[in-house]
């Protein structure tokens, strides 16, 4: 039992199941009383936000320096488009499949909800945008002028923000959520909404199977290789993710499988199997795409403007490739994106945290099966370097 609720999912879902057992049987003086404790637990969360983007995107900038090899820009530069694909993927399949979800069904009666007994607002110290361009100015400002302080404190910095969503942000999310849900459960209207959450995850499931399929063809085509050889060793890591839903817990047993891939150049796996699983995480943007687009459809009935899409896209891909490496990290460090950005307010943040939490595993299995594929193209590309060189040589020699 210890180690079902040590889970992040297993307490979220447990936290969605009081939430809805509080709202169902609440009166308004109770409901009065949770009112001010969601908007506490609110105000707590997203003040952290701007400190999660910053902390963790400023030292990712800074870890550029050692960008002199080659092979080290092109996987970012993979892992990046890599991210971008798949939120793109995401929302092609939700604008074309989330309008012909019928909602009418999940109209009905809501309860006015009481006056809110007291409230307590502590604004974050900067906008979500703010955060992240100041991050990009400081981490680009300490690889032009070589700051070794500053960029040691940007570490330890990152320490003290991985510690707080670790020890605030994690812990508070479950309370978040049942204070949200009884919320729901009190107004009448969430208990509707569960078969089509549950569409949902199928929905994205599937796109997560396109996308992984895309890439291993696309590194078969470029490699000449059958990707096959590399995809039919990632069955115990799927299951670790599915188990786990952290890349960083799967991340051993890849490097361990991985080694069985003859078609994987020595070098280049034991180079990009451990950087890929720090940043490369597409199935989690994937996710993230899909969910805004779904819950901005379920809460406000209606799609977001593509415009928005096309700024929201880059800017979570970043986050993508810069994001904490503990389970639902992505969705963590982007929240206050979703909301500067989409617009989805705390009540829809809610339903994406608990819908997420049963999509993580699925991700996470996305994320580290899907590093095999940038691999290939990475032995490819590595051999077709060590050819040149070859022939090079021999054309001095001759």
């Amino acid at each position: 039992m210890k180690g079902f609720f040590n889970n992040t999912s297993a307490r979220l879902i447990f936290a969605v199941i009081s939430g809805l057992l509080i709202g169902s049987f609440a009166n308004k003086n109770i409901i009065s009383i949770i009112l001010p404790i969601k908007h506490l637990l609110g105000q707590i969360i997203f003040f952290l936000i701007p400190l999660i983007v910053f902390g963790f995107i400023a030292p990712a900038i800074t870890r550029l320096k050692n960008n002199a090899s080659k092979l080290l820009r092109l996987s970012l530069i993979m892992a990046y488009v890599s991210c971008v694909g798949s939120a793109t993927l995401a929302a092609i399949v939700g604008y074309k499949t989330i309008p012909l979800i019928d909602i009418s069904s999940t109209e009905s009666t809501v309860r006015a909800l009481p006056n809110m007994i007291f409230r307590l607002d502590i604004p974050p110290i900067m906008t979500v945008l703010s955060a992240l361009f100041l991050a990009f100015i400081i981490g680009i400002g300490v690889l032009i002028t070589k700051s070794n302080k500053i960029e040691s404190g940007l570490y330890e910095f990152q320490n003290i923000v991985f510690v707080t969503v670790k020890r605030i942000l994690i812990p508070l999310l479950p309370f978040f959520i049942a204070v949200n849900f009884a919320i729901f459960a009190f107004e009448g209207d969430i208990l509707s909404k569960v078969p089509l959450f549950l569409l949902i995850i199928v929905i994205t499931i599937i796109c997560h199977i396109i996308w992984l399929t895309f890439l291993y063809v696309s590194a078969g085509i470029y490699s000449g290789k059958n990707p096959w050889q590399v995809i039919k060793h990632y069955g115990p890591v799927v299951l670790t993710a599915l188990g786990s839903q952290s890349s960083a817990a799967s991340l051993g047993i890849a490097i361990e499988v991985t080694r069985k891939c003859k078609v994987l150049d020595d070098e280049v796996r034991s180079f990009s199997i451990p950087l890929f699983g720090n940043i490369h995480f597409p199935g989690s943007v994937l996710d993230i795409v899909f969910l805004v687009l779904a819950v901005s459809y379920l809460q406000y009935g209606i799609l977001p403007e593509i415009d928005k899409l096309l700024l929201f896209i880059p800017l979570l891909a970043i986050f993508g490739v810069a994001a904490p490496g503990l389970p639902g990290g992505t969705l963590f460090a982007s929240l206050g994106l979703i909301q500067a950005v989409i617009g989805i307010d705390e009540a829809g943040i809610a339903v994406m945290v608990t819908i997420f939490a049963l999509l993580d595993s699925f991700g996470t299995a996305h994320n580290i099966t899907s590093d095999g594929a940038l691999s290939l193209i990475l032995s490819k590309y590595q051999n077709s370097i060590k050819k040149i060189k070859i022939l090079n040589m021999e054309l001095i020699k001759s």
